[in-house]
């Protein structure tokens, strides 16, 4: 146990908070974060299986020897004629089903490649995400804090005032309680920003406990297209899931070929030489050729298929039927999912707005009121209660411009243009 906790404190120790862009956190995600090295070892995967579907129609050639001990007629142990050297080589010629499984390896590194840009897309979409969450966050944490140092002035007033007899012991506990209350949405607010900044981390594959705080940085505001309906039929061509899905149907499609193509017969080229010794054959045949060599095509013609074949067919009109489903069901999803996206962005928007006319009417009674304070009509708590209330609104506008930046990042997320937008 003592040893565990060594080992966490020594971790803990070693963390770091790296200050990274967004354009900086997704390169870095783009590099290494583990869901994309997965994804594009599994495309190195379905490469080396369009090497090994390949395999049959290249030459392959084989030496060896069977050189043995023998008594009585001369013969190696599966019957032929022992030979001191041999070499062999053998290739297809022709064989169709196999050349739709080379059909068909190339189809699923397709696909593979397909699944790597997919999960691409859904890297920069959860780095930029919890990126602009990080932001909020530290945002949010900084604005509160200005609140909790303006309610810490007024309880101090109120406190001073309490004790020369102008205000009610009353109205000082509210001031005290609403600090305490600050206090405590301080440090949850605290928590927030470690926690969004180390899962932030985390979809980098940073080292377990580093933190990534953003940097201040201005970037302009996320543009989303203007019509709609092209939005739409932009992304239905270009999504990933249907284009991995129309890969999957292809895939199915060769195997059928293959299937039906496995009554063509097959040709295969065979080469082979021997040399034989001259002590096996001396007593046994007056003449004898040291040197057997032959060459040409072994024809494979399937007579009874079974019924196998059709089974699998069968099969593959099933699957093809499904997917042919589920390209129906994801076009209708994405066309119903970014109706629902640029509603959002439209409400998102006004709520900022409001927030934003609000924020402006709180920072003009804060001027106001900083004016009377300095004419000495108005007193230095209610001054610092106004400001308090301004830092409420700033709070207000900061969860409104981070909803709207959301919703604009949904939208080019679903028409797959949003690593180009970023950049």
């Amino acid at each position: 146990m003592r040893t565990l906790i060594l080992l966490l404190c020594a971790a803990g120790a070693f963390a770091e908070t790296q200050t990274l862009t967004l354009r900086q956190a997704l390169d870095l995600a783009l590099q290494q974060s583990p869901d994309l090295v997965i994804a594009r070892l599994d495309q190195e995967r379905a490469r080396y299986a369009v090497t090994i579907a390949r395999d049959p129609f290249q030459p392959k050639v084989f030496a060896g020897s069977g050189a043995a001990y023998t008594t009585g007629f001369p013969a190696s142990i599966d019957g032929a004629a022992p030979s001191i050297f041999q070499a062999r080589t053998q290739m297809a010629i022709f064989d169709r089903p196999q050349s739709y499984q080379i059909a068909q390896a190339h189809e699923n590194l397709r696909g593979a490649e397909i699944d790597v840009s997919k999960q691409q897309d859904e890297i920069v979409f959860r780095v930029a995400s919890l990126y602009l969450d990080a932001e909020q966050a530290a945002r949010t944490l900084e604005v509160a804090q200005r609140q909790t140092a303006s309610l810490a002035r007024v309880l101090g007033i109120l406190q001073a005032q309490s004790n020369e007899g102008n205000v009610l012991e009353l109205d000082v506990e509210r001031a005290a309680v609403a600090v305490k209350r600050a206090d405590l949405n301080v440090e949850t607010l605290a928590e927030d920003v470690a926690n969004t900044e180390t899962s932030l981390a985390m979809a980098l594959g940073l080292a377990p406990g580093d933190r990534v705080h953003p940097a201040a940085e201005e970037r302009s505001p996320l543009a989303v297209p203007v019509s709609q309906e092209q939005t739409i039929e932009a992304a239905i061509e270009a999504n990933k899931d249907i284009r991995r899905l129309e890969s999957n149907l292809q895939a199915k499609m060769l195997d059928i070929k293959g299937y039906k193509a496995q009554r063509l017969p097959k040709i295969n080229l065979i080469a082979q030489y021997e040399l034989f010794g001259k002590y096996y054959y001396q007593n046994y045949y007056p003449v004898f050729q040291r040197n057997s060599a032959q060459f040409g095509a072994s024809f494979d013609i399937p007579v009874l298929a079974g019924k196998s074949a059709h089974a699998y067919i069968s099969q593959d009109d099933t699957d093809i039927a499904k997917i042919r489903v589920e390209i129906s069901r994801t076009r209708a999803k994405i066309s119903a999912d970014l109706d629902h996206a640029f509603r959002e962005v439209k409400h998102a928007e006004a709520v900022r707005d409001v927030a934003r006319a609000e924020l402006d009417l709180a920072r003009k009674q804060v001027n106001v009121d900083l004016a009377q304070q300095e004419e000495g009509r108005l007193s230095t708590a209610a001054l610092e209660q106004a400001r308090a209330a301004e830092n409420e609104k700033w709070l207000s506008y900061y969860d409104a411009q981070h909803l709207a930046d959301r919703a604009r990042l949904n939208i080019l997320h679903q028409t797959g243009t949003l690593l180009t937008a970023l950049r």
